[in-house]
């Protein structure tokens, strides 16, 4: 298992759909060459963003190896995979192996609430089981349960594991993390708001929401962070607070969605239980993009 890159900025990438809920597979392929014209440093297809949940198994190996193959070389693609049960996850890290991603991002289980010897034992066995490079994915928000710093220290010494998205927003963690996992193990936010001083603490990259709608300005900020630019990086983040506070007026992917269909790069398409966007959000939604140039 060679050794991957993971540090800059990660679309978490939607998944476009046409009005019967089918793949639009065509307008993928053009969001793609729009984050690569911009400059990311990987794309994250099938996570929450992408709507991996309502995809069937097959959608969602569609999806990862139409990015993985619209990508080629230039960037690096992390799969979203996983599942509540560990069996199912097993089966998951082995068909995004199979889409020729380069790693894959797997979320701590949704629902079950395990302990933290649950939480290692879950992703020992992952990676017992597929040897593929694997970063792990906390989102209390999400599955109700928090994988602390200690625990994230246990995994990351497992094989093949290589970084973590931390989506808490609590930027203690990412110190905390590194003293306990060291330098080699990427830490990624999981949250636009907090990413500049998320990088500018020591974090590695984040995978973003935001850069579906604005991939050349998170570019900009997250190249200045890194770098320690730190006025160039608070004049982004300042530019990009609101749309970061519009894309979650309502459930992610909704507003990123409704916000690409304002920008007439996909439909507005979603699966049940996601729906359209209500109507006052949607005018609020509306009028940041215009004031931040992104709409016309």
């Amino acid at each position: 298992m060679g050794a991957i890159k993971l540090r800059g900025l990660f679309t978490a990438i939607v998944t476009p759909m046409n009005k019967d809920g089918s793949l639009d597979l065509g307008a993928l392929d053009a969001l793609v060459d729009r984050q690569l014209a911009a400059g990311v440093n990987g794309l994250v297809p099938c996570g929450t963003t992408g709507e991996a949940v309502t995809l069937s198994v097959e959608e969602r190996d569609q999806v990862i190896t139409r990015v993985v193959r619209r990508a080629g070389n230039e960037v690096t693609v992390v799969a979203g995979a996983g599942g509540n049960s560990t069996t199912d996850a097993v089966e998951s890290q082995k068909r995004a192996k199979g889409t020729g991603a380069a790693a894959a991002l797997v979320a701590t289980p949704a629902y079950n609430k395990p302990t933290p010897e649950g939480l290692y034992r879950h992703y020992a066995a992952i990676t017992a089981a597929v040897d593929f490079p694997t970063v792990v994915y906390n989102v209390p928000s999400r599955t109700a349960c928090d994988m602390k710093p200690e625990t994230v220290a246990r995994v990351s010494k497992l094989r093949g594991v290589v970084g973590i998205k931390e989506a808490t927003g609590d930027l203690d963690r990412v110190a905390a993390i590194r003293a306990l996992t060291g330098n080699d193990f990427a830490i990624l936010s999981g949250d636009d708001g907090s990413t500049c001083p998320f990088l500018l603490l020591g974090g590695d990259g984040v995978i973003s929401v935001a850069s579906n709608v604005a991939p050349k300005p998170m570019v900009a900020l997250c190249s200045a962070a890194l770098a320690g630019r730190v006025t160039e990086a608070r004049a982004q983040h300042e530019a990009l607070r609101p749309l970061f506070a519009a894309l979650f007026f309502e459930a992610n992917p909704i507003p990123v969605k409704a916000a690409l269909a304002m920008l007439c790069q996909i439909q507005e398409s979603y699966r049940l239980p996601l729906c359209e966007m209500s109507r006052e959000p949607r005018i609020r939604l509306e009028a940041v993009l215009r004031e931040g140039g992104f709409l016309s």
